[in-house]
Parts: C-alpha cells; sequence; structure tokens
C-alpha cells in the first residue's frame, strides 16, 4: 500500500532518477547503459580511453607497444619541433576518429562536450597550465585554435578547433580566436605527403600582436605530420610569442 503520496520508486524524485537510468544512452555510440551509470558504455570507454604510453612526449608519434615508456622519437631528437610541449588524447582510429569525422564534417556539435572532455582531461594530465599559469607568468595563457580560411568557415558554419578550445579555457586562460588568422586558402591536406603539407600550410598563417610576451596554448582537432601546427606555431613566435604548447584531440597512428 503507498502511503503519504509516495510511489515506489521513492517518490517524484526517485521517477525521474529511474526514467533516466532507462533511457541514458552512450555519449559515444548511443547504446543504452542500464544501471551501470557513467557516460560511455565498457566498449566505448575501452576504445576511447587515453593514450597514456608507448609514444613521443614532443609530436605524440605513436610506437607499437601502447604500453612502453614515454620517450622522444627519432625525428625530435634529430630536429626538435618549434614547440615546447605537445598534449593529445589518443590516437585517431576507432570510435575517436568516427567521432572526429562527424563532429567535423557531419555538423555534430554534440560532440564537442564528449571530445571536449577528452582535451580538458589531457590538460590535466600533463599538468597545464602548471606553474605559469599559478605565478602570472606571460599575463596569463592565451588559448589559440587553429583558424579556418574565412571561406572554409562559412561552408562548414564553425570551426572545430575553436569548440575544443573553449573546452579547456579556465581562470587564468583567455580564449583569443583572433591572435592567429589563416590568410592563404590551402588545399585540404587529407591525402598530400609530408612534404606536400609542409609545402602546402607555407606562409599560411598570420598572427596578431596581441600574443607578443604571452604564452600560447594551440589547439586542433588532429594531427598528422604537424605541418600544419608548425607554420602556426612559427608564425606565433615570429609575432613576439614567449612560449607555445600544442594540443590536439587525437594523433594519426602513421605521419
Amino acid at each position: 500500500m503507498l502511503r503519504s503520496g509516495r510511489c515506489a520508486w521513492g517518490g517524484l524524485g526517485g521517477l525521474r532518477r529511474a526514467l533516466r537510468t532507462l533511457w541514458a544512452r552512450c555519449a559515444a555510440c548511443g547504446a543504452a547503459l542500464g544501471s551501470g551509470g557513467g557516460e560511455l558504455c565498457p566498449r566505448c570507454a575501452g576504445e576511447l580511453a587515453p593514450r597514456l604510453g608507448g609514444h613521443c612526449p614532443l609530436c605524440g608519434a605513436l610506437y607499437a607497444d601502447a604500453e612502453a615508456p614515454v620517450y622522444l622519437c627519432g625525428a625530435c631528437r634529430r630536429a626538435p619541433r618549434p614547440w615546447a610541449a605537445f598534449h593529445f588524447h589518443g590516437a585517431y582510429a576507432g570510435a575517436l576518429r568516427r567521432l572526429v569525422l562527424e563532429f567535423k564534417f557531419s555538423s555534430r556539435l554534440g560532440r564537442s562536450a564528449l571530445l571536449g572532455r577528452f582535451v580538458r582531461e589531457a590538460c590535466v594530465r600533463d599538468g597545464w597550465p602548471g606553474s605559469l599559469d599559478d605565478a602570472g607568468a606571460f599575463g596569463g595563457w592565451l588559448v589559440v585554435p587553429v583558424p579556418l580560411h574565412p571561406r572554409r568557415l562559412r561552408h562548414r558554419g564553425y570551426n572545430q578547433s575553436l569548440e575544443l578550445a573553449r573546452a579547456v579555457c579556465r581562470p587564468g586562460c583567455e580564449l583569443a580566436p583572433q591572435a592567429l588568422t589563416r590568410r592563404v586558402e590551402t588545399v585540404p591536406q587529407l591525402g598530400l605527403s609530408a612534404a606536400r603539407r609542409r609545402e602546402n600550410v607555407r606562409g599560411a598563417f598570420e598572427a596578431d600582436a596581441c600574443v607578443a610576451g604571452r604564452a600560447i596554448l594551440l589547439v586542433d582537432d588532429v594531427m598528422t605530420t604537424g605541418g600544419t601546427l608548425e607554420a602556426a606555431t612559427r608564425a606565433l613566435l615570429r609575432a613576439g610569442a614567449a612560449r607555445v604548447e600544442v594540443l590536439v584531440l587525437a594523433r594519426t597512428p602513421e605521419a
């Protein structure tokens, strides 16, 4: 017998909780979560786990053994990248690749909540912004997304790198999409060789004077060879940036 107007689920609040559990879906694949809770189903949680080992700390080059230590790759030993530090979530493969493609090319802006969490967690793991922000050095960090050319931005309707940059901003950091512009409409990098990629983006970026003396977190969605990020970093350094670090959501398994 029900008493005091309470239902079998413990009142209206209990009913709402029961319904949320019943209808809860995985944020990545949409599968029912059941009573297990969380944001991802077990399969997606495994596929989307962060890459914690087996990569280069300066460019994210992925080694065959994901359990191997983190150590500099041969390419970065011979010719270090122009940025000071590199942060990323995982390999551009499987479920993460599918989510990025949906986010980038299928107008699935709702994916930014989950993907934004991944890049925030990557920053936390690596200790960004760390002591530079705590001490107020360089006047705090500027978070700068890799820009799209205006024509491509009009076609797509949004810049996926800007949406990721929004996700990592925190007190002491300033989102600065105006700090970097793409002055050349380059052809898409997909399918180009490493040499062609670098040539394609040579001179493509121009940095604003606001970056002078500042620490910059440069944000993009995917890194393959790093040609785009190198060109953007060099533009920021030419304009007087004191330090540039790079954050990407995903790193391709082979550059």
